[in-house]
């Protein structure tokens, strides 16, 4: 009996995994598919006439930036804690 309890634990979280699993990947194609701007008729025209898409997304990171941010915080003295 006990044999049997553990194989159907263990099929149940099997079974939580892959369904957790389906879920993360479904949730990451919605967000690669919204963030691709979507270029129609008007915006090539728009391209054609200014030379520039613009549209209403975020702009991208600038990773050099952020490596700079992230040096300058580790580089910095911390506080000492309050004492009590």
């Amino acid at each position: 009996m006990i044999p049997f309890l553990w194989t159907l634990l263990w099929v149940a979280l099997v079974g939580l995994m892959v369904v957790a699993g389906v879920a993360v990947r479904r949730r990451i194609r919605q967000d690669v598919g919204r963030r691709r701007p979507e270029v129609d008729d008007e915006a090539v025209r728009a391209i054609l006439r200014t030379g520039v898409l613009a549209t209403d997304e975020d702009e991208p990171l600038d990773i050099g930036e952020i490596d700079d941010e992230e040096r300058r915080f580790w580089s910095e003295r911390s506080e000492d804690p309050d004492e009590w």
